[in-house]
């Protein structure tokens, strides 16, 4: 309650709502929806506000617990994942998926090396190439903690009909699309 007795007014939604953050209307194009709708789509950006800050608690959770930094534990999930899959990772596609340079590769691979999450051994078929494995005891505390929720969030999605995780994923590929066009509007 805010001191004249009436009720606060909720900072976090009116973060998102265009008619406090926008009220002359220069950035938001609100024709043709009324409150009732706004509303709605407040509510909507608050609930992916909610679940995005619910994703960095538990990688931050992750991180501490394994004691890796972000890249680590996105190298040790693509590690993973190749493991599964039955493919060979070495340090030039574990380089690309990362987007960072060789040297910076071999540093990170270092780390965990000394922290007992990989092993390095000579690639079977490259001999100019290394085959990075995951060790089974990381695999298995990362299949603990990451994989557990990655299994609550896929139930959450399979809990949807099939048009509704249409719609889903229609919404969350136009977000991810509202960045690389604003990229290219800063590029231009």
């Amino acid at each position: 309650m805010a001191e004249t007795g009436e009720p606060a007014h909720d900072v976090r939604a009116a973060m998102h709502d265009p008619r406090v953050f926008d009220a002359g209307g220069e950035l938001v194009d609100r024709t043709g929806l009324d409150d009732v709708e706004i509303d709605q789509i407040v509510r909507v950006m608050q609930s992916l506000r909610e679940w995005h800050d619910a994703a960095r608690r538990m990688s931050e959770a992750s991180s501490r617990y394994m004691k890796l930094n972000e890249t680590d534990m996105r190298a040790l999930r693509f590690l993973i994942a190749a493991r599964n899959q039955g493919e060979i990772a070495t340090p030039g596609a574990l380089s690309d998926y990362l987007g960072i340079s060789s040297a910076s590769i071999t540093k990170l691979l270092d780390r965990l090396e000394r922290g007992d999450h990989i092993t390095r051994a000579p690639h079977p078929s490259d001999r100019r190439a290394l085959a990075i494995t995951v060790t089974d005891e990381t695999r298995a505390v990362a299949r603990e903690s990451v994989g557990r929720l990655h299994a609550r969030r896929f139930a959450a999605a399979a809990a949807l009909a099939p048009a509704e995780r249409e719609v889903v994923i229609r919404f969350l590929d136009a977000l991810s699309a509202t960045e690389l066009e604003l990229e290219l509007e800063h590029e231009g």
